[in-house]
């Protein structure tokens, strides 16, 4: 293949943003101006994953934390008469990685890098730098904020899952082992010994997302009521979360005067999965004519043969066509929901090489209705094999399962979140707990998205504001929007008067000129 392939997403990376540090709106010195209503604000505790964490670009580091929702939430409390101490188990540093025993075990956070000689942005790069968190050197606790990146619901009771030795053979959470109590303790036990006035509890994003951002590339779980034999991407199945859910709100609601439950947002409300259009591949005629003749057997000979011998319906044959034209093309890709005809094909009346059999195995042209993922930019267009110019990834090699969410997979997802934001509803009315939809507000920010003092937060990535350079974390201004959604779920429910904050006044990506700090 002579013309090169390049993926084309529109220029996201044109930008002009300007970063600023955060404020708080103007405090107020009448005493007894704002009020907590009936909610006790004494001793707030915020447990959840990285969302509560203040995880973004990629990583956990101290800017992120400080800018977690969690975070601004307590300095708005403070000014209704809540504490002014909040504690959060805070990074040594602004890279992001961590170290287990002086080895790194998480990466540095992406930032966006400029050219710099003409400062145009180059896109997301790994920050450089040795990180100085070391996990098993143990944060000073107890800490409000109980947010561990990585955690699904049922983790929050896993006893040990905060143990510096589970870490390398994934029974433990490096982020949680820094402050847990001990070796044995869980997240949700932790939590609870601080006896909160008042919680959050965001969980149960991990339970579907994994698998999500992964492509699909896990099992779903339904049916299986065993957490200790799921795969880390794999979808939980929902009546073990809605009782370990149940489990978590019981302990945190024992001692609190109140508290705030939040729903799962759908994946299509993330650029995560919105950046990379499916149709990407762009080609001139003469190519993909060149590339339709090396499918012609397949469409034409191979297909309907293995409908003919009831190997796959006449549905899945037409599914599995392969066809390019001129202009920008869906790429081929593995799906593997499809019937694996690799090992058919290499038998008789086929006999084609094990090389090929593979290839055509679980093969089809992407369409509209896959969402592919972020990660996949770097791999469509590119060459499989670098000494190979007809290599290319989308047109001679199929992108990997793992780059793609295929509608099967989509409605596994939207399943499981259904049945899981069922129970956090239910909990929450059962409980007189606050509820926020945080599904339909991020629903918003993808649908044109939502106005501010001075702006509009969108989902668009890089440019809206919203998200950070991982495509599924906020940036400080996504975590401000949400801390208003939930101060204003809590005045609504506890005749409370917390005010918002100006989601202006906090930072989202800027152009970093050197990576190297």
């Amino acid at each position: 293949m002579k013309k090169s392939i390049y993926i084309v997403l529109g220029g996201l990376l044109t930008l002009g943003f300007v970063g600023c540090e955060p404020e708080f709106d103007t405090p107020v010195t009448d005493e007894g101006f704002y009020s907590s209503g009936d909610a006790d604000l004494s001793n707030y505790v915020a447990v959840g994953n990285s969302l509560t964490a203040g995880f973004a670009d990629g990583a956990l580091y101290i800017t992120g934390q400080e800018n977690s929702y969690p975070n601004i939430m307590a300095q708005q409390f403070a000014l209704a008469g809540g504490s002014e101490t909040f504690t959060q188990p805070l990074m040594a540093d602004n890279l992001g990685g961590l170290l287990l025993n002086g080895t790194q075990v998480g990466q540095n956070r992406f930032v966006l890098a400029a050219d710099p000689m003409t400062g145009e942005p180059l896109g997301p790069v790994i920050l450089e730098g040795t990180p100085t968190t070391e996990v098993t050197t143990s944060a000073t606790g107890p800490f409000n904020n109980m947010g561990v990146p990585g955690a699904k619901s049922f983790h929050l009771v896993a006893p040990g899952y905060g143990n510096p030795g589970g870490i390398l053979s994934g029974a433990a959470n490096p982020f949680y082992a820094r402050f847990a109590t001990s070796g044995t303790s869980t997240v949700l036990g932790d939590a609870a010994s601080l006896s909160p006035s008042f919680f959050s509890l965001w969980i149960g994003n991990n339970d579907i997302l994994s698998y999500a951002t992964a492509g699909g590339a896990g099992v779903d779980q339904t049916g299986n009521l065993d957490p200790s034999t799921y795969g880390f991407n794999d979808i939980t199945d929902p009546n073990v979360f809605a009782a370990v859910y149940s489990e978590q709100v019981a302990a945190l609601n024992a001692s609190a005067s109140g508290g705030v439950l939040v729903n799962i947002p759908d994946v299509t409300s993330i650029p995560f999965f919105t950046t990379v259009p499916s149709q990407s591949i762009p080609l001139d005629a003469a190519t993909a004519a060149a590339v339709n003749a090396q499918f012609a057997l397949y469409n034409t000979q191979v297909l309907p043969g293995l409908v003919g011998v009831g190997v796959i319906s006449a549905e899945e044959a037409a599914a599995r066509q392969i066809n390019f034209s001129a202009g920008v093309n869906f790429p081929i890709m593995v799906d593997d929901d499809l019937t694996d005809i690799s090992m058919i094909l290499q038998g008789p009346p086929f006999n084609l090489p094990a090389s090929i059999a593979g290839l055509l195995g679980q093969l089809r042209q992407a369409t509209n209705d896959d969402l592919v993922v972020l990660t996949a930019s770097s791999e469509l267009g590119s060459l499989a094999d670098p000494n190979d110019p007809n290599s290319v990834v989308g047109v001679a090699v199929p992108l990997g399962d793992e780059f793609v969410l295929t509608t099967v997979e989509q409605e596994r997802v939207a399943t499981a979140t259904a049945a899981y934001n069922g129970t956090i509803r239910a909990l929450a009315a059962a409980n007189g707990l606050g509820f926020v939809d945080a599904r339909a507000a991020l629903a918003q920010v993808a649908d044109g998205g939502v106005s501010y003092d001075g702006g509009l937060l969108t989902s668009e990535f890089v440019t809206g504001g919203a998200f950070s350079l991982d495509g599924v974390h906020p940036t400080p201004r996504g975590y401000a929007y949400t801390a208003n959604l939930i101060i204003d779920k809590i005045n609504q429910t506890y005749n409370a008067t917390i005010p918002n904050v100006n989601i202006g006044n906090y930072g989202t990506i800027t152009l970093a000129n050197n990576v190297s700090n």
